[in-house]
């Protein structure tokens, strides 16, 4: 089977009944996905293909070859974190870390989703496309990754942060400027 897997080109011989996670963690040693559950309950696992965030347990390997497939270990830039990892050591997002990779991908994976204005359970206005990244939003889009520590306080403040309270940052929005008044 052949992948693009953090933007290099993969081959992999498996049996094709074999689950994403399971290459990925098995047969290529990127083990920063973690298999919780491994029944696509609580997010552990949670892998973009082509930008989306996906339960990589609960996939088949063979379904994604070709496609662009992100690993936690694809976010940095070398040794320069991205900025949602800088964010969450930043916001104390993490305890025994197990939980981290899945929220990482899956808050970038949800960032990718109200830049395209995809609404969510809690959305007010489902015509609208330009969704705030309000803090009922974002808990409700992150409900699928669960954290046994409860460190969801410093996740939810790490993913506001980098994506924005009000969305502009995950619409690739400016930030406003603060005006300063003169003394």
């Amino acid at each position: 089977m052949d992948f693009r897997i953090n933007g290099r080109a993969v081959a992999v011989d498996a049996d094709l009944r074999t689950s994403l996670l399971d290459l990925l963690r098995d047969h290529l040693g990127l083990a920063g996905s973690k298999k919780g559950c491994n029944q696509g309950a609580c997010g552990a696992c949670t892998v973009l293909v082509d930008g989306e965030r996906i339960n990589s347990c609960l996939a088949l390997a063979v379904q994604y070859q070709g496609r662009e497939i992100t690993t936690v270990e694809g976010l940095a830039d070398g040794d320069r974190l991205h900025r949602l990892q800088a964010a969450f050591v930043a916001h104390d997002g993490f305890q025994c870390s197990y939980c981290t990779p899945g929220q990482l991908c899956s808050a970038i994976g949800m960032a990718s989703e109200l830049a395209r204005g995809v609404p969510s359970h809690v959305t007010a206005d489902l015509a609208d496309h330009t969704i705030a990244l309000t803090r009922d939003e974002l808990r409700e889009r992150m409900s699928g990754n669960l954290c046994r520590c409860g460190a969801y306080n410093g996740i939810v403040a790490a993913i506001a942060e980098t994506f924005g309270d009000d969305g502009r940052r995950a619409h690739g929005q400016p930030e406003p400027q603060r005006q300063e008044k003169a003394a």
